[in-house]
């Protein structure tokens, strides 16, 4: 299969092919490589591939895997794949190998999907935009000059310029709708406990990550949750299962929602007038399909300068273990050659919260989830811009790291990120939606959309409306394999 063909198909369509015997697994794989030859070297989104002679090969099930064949990427952090490295971005963990796959990488595997490299990730994920100095940094397919968002932004980019449908992605505060909303691609992030994080871990950063994808499809992203949600034994966590498969909410009407419309985010970073615009162009759709959407306000249930405090205090003091157990490990010095500013600054942080104030800042977390759960009982779906602002141009995001605290690091990706943070610490689903371009430089706006505990598949079958409607798969980056050169 040539690229200009491949890039054409879906997870699901190309899946389709390889079950019909119109394609093999092996050509399939071929042409995802030879994408990622044509642009990675503009995007620098992979930071590793794996020899096909050397590749598991995906785990047979009775021939009913639906995502069979089907070439995939996994994040450079939080999915352990046996015999391959996983540096988390850093120089701290260079050259880190599993041992063994994590829950996640059985479940992908069983999918049937092909996984043949990792995508590139800020140090520890710790970052909204993906320029570690390990790898460099990644840029984003639609102006390469920007930042392709983070800390999925490896995987956002690689799906967006053709080399695979779907790809892994993980969510902290953010760090899968970001990219998604950055690429002009669908991602939305499950309810905490929906997808194990076993076995090594119980939870990671108390709870406010979780597993997920971005797709160029809503359909995809549905099929792979699909394949991966549900626990493990020993989760701390358990999302109820859903009424029916996800794939099948897709093509669902979703109703006459009530809509909540929250313009403005919390802390007061006003959104600017691209994102606005944007916004309204969005509400206006949302009416014409029938959906009643009013303009709320929606309280956190503590002020705003509690809730970045807490987010420091759980986001370091889990950095500082993690930092701690990976010196260990290598006997490596925990300082600027191992370590960059804003992750360094963590660390000290970290070393510093005690154990009362990270149970306080356990109380905060509780206080925003039952602050958000009662919005919910008076409306189906909450509507915010993704991010109040265009992609940011590489290095703005980083520049005066050096000056900045552990404290000022966190506040600082709240106050460029103002809108998702708090679904993370409410363990609600959300997505963000590439409803609508700026008009004015064609760049991708993300609007996001959040909803009860458990309700994911609300969310899914509003967006496979908003992607009849307003369709986006059509919409191809300034660096694109399509095009047979990657420009």
């Amino acid at each position: 299969m040539r690229v200009a063909e491949y890039v054409t198909f879906d997870a699901v369509g190309l899946a389709g092919l390889v079950a019909k015997g119109e394609v093999t697994a092996a050509e399939l794989e071929a042409a995802a490589r030879e994408a990622a030859r044509m642009v990675n070297p503009r995007i620098n989104a992979i930071v590793e591939t794996w020899p096909t002679d050397d590749e598991p090969r995906p785990v047979e099930d009775d021939g009913r895997a639906p995502l069979a064949g089907v070439p995939f990427l996994i994040k450079d952090i939080g999915v352990s794949m046996a015999g391959r490295r996983m540096e988390l971005g850093s120089r701290l963990a260079a050259g880190l190998v599993a041992g063994a796959d994590s829950s996640l990488m059985r479940r992908l595997r069983r999918a049937g999907l092909v996984t043949f490299g990792r995508t590139a990730t800020p140090e520890m994920a710790y970052s909204i935009t993906t320029e570690p100095e390990l790898y460099g940094p990644t840029r984003n397919p639609w102006d390469v000059e920007r930042s392709a968002g983070g800390s999925s932004g490896g995987s956002g980019a690689a799906v967006a310029a053709g080399v695979v449908p779907i790809a892994h992605a993980t969510d902290a505060a953010g760090s899968l709708r970001i990219p998604a909303a950055h690429n002009g691609l669908f991602g939305l992030k499950p309810t905490r406990g929906r997808v194990s994080m076993g076995p090594d871990a119980d939870e990671v950063f108390n709870g406010l990550a979780v597993h997920g994808s971005v797709s160029r499809t809503v359909r995809d992203s549905a099929a792979l949750l699909d394949q991966i949600r549900g626990p493990e034994p020993g989760d701390p966590y358990f999302a109820q299962e859903p009424p029916r498969p996800y794939t099948e909410e897709v093509d669902r009407h979703p109703g006459s929602l009530r809509i909540g419309v929250l313009a403005q985010a919390w802390g007061g970073r006003r959104t600017t007038a691209p994102v606005a615009d944007a916004l309204s162009r969005t509400v206006r759709l949302l009416e014409s399909l029938g959906h009643r959407v009013e303009e709320v306000t929606v309280e956190l249930g503590v002020g705003w300068e509690e809730f970045v405090v807490a987010d420091a205090r759980l986001m370091t003091a889990n950095l500082t273990a993690s930092v701690d157990e990976l010196a260990s490990a290598f006997g490596r010095p925990v300082d600027s050659s191992t370590l960059e500013p804003g992750t360094l600054a963590g660390y000290h942080y970290g070393q510093r919260v005690t154990g009362p104030q990270f149970v306080s800042a356990l109380a905060v977390r509780n206080r925003v989830a039952r602050s958000l759960a009662r919005y919910f009982d008076t409306h189906d779906v909450l509507l915010t811009p993704t991010l109040p602002e265009l992609p940011m141009p590489l290095g703005a995001y980083t520049e005066g790291a050096e000056a900045l605290d552990g404290l000022g690091w966190i506040d600082r990706l709240n106050d460029r990120s103002p809108f998702t943070m708090a679904f993370n610490v409410a363990g609600i689903p959300a997505m963000s939606v590439p409803v609508t371009a700026d008009a004015g430089t064609g760049l991708p706006t993300g609007m996001q959309f959040a909803a009860g505990h458990g309700l994911e598949g609300r969310l899914f079958r509003l967006a496979g409306q908003l992607e009849q409607a307003s369709p986006w798969s059509g919409r191809t980056p300034m660096v694109w394999a399509g095009d047979g050169t990657g420009r």
